[in-house]
């Protein structure tokens, strides 16, 4: 049900990229919520299409308890496959780099070549 199956090795950030990373989070308004029933398959799919869409995401946990919100995070980056920014309070950040897609084909099979430009040297003084 999971769109992306769980990497063996979870992507490690340096301390440098993680800060960056904070600082691009900090204007982030959370785009996936975590209610009372935890950490269901659809939210976890609904998780995949934004880490998708946008890299870098905000996840609000609805919840007191701090060790469940971090199995939670735990969680969400071994399913899928993405680094742990943040945590602090209610407020999970994560990260995964989009993969590269390929470079669009040409409709054109074959491009012709440019023609040379015409100029007209009749008007010289």
């Amino acid at each position: 049900m999971i769109p992306r199956q769980a990497s063996p090795v979870l992507p490690q950030l340096t301390p440098q990229q993680r800060s960056a990373l904070r600082a691009r989070a900090h204007l982030l308004h959370p785009v996936v919520m975590i209610g009372d029933d935890g950490l269901t398959d659809p939210v976890l799919l609904e998780i995949g299409r934004n880490l998708d869409a946008h890299e870098l995401i905000k996840i609000r946990v609805a919840g007191d308890d701090r060790a469940a919100r971090e199995d939670m995070l735990r969680r969400i980056c071994e399913d899928l496959g993405a680094a742990p920014v943040q945590h602090i309070g209610k407020i999970l950040v994560v990260f995964r780099a989009r993969p590269e897609k390929p470079a669009p084909k040409s409709r054109r099979p074959g491009k012709k070549a440019a023609r040379p430009l015409k100029r007209s040297f009749q008007h010289r003084a």
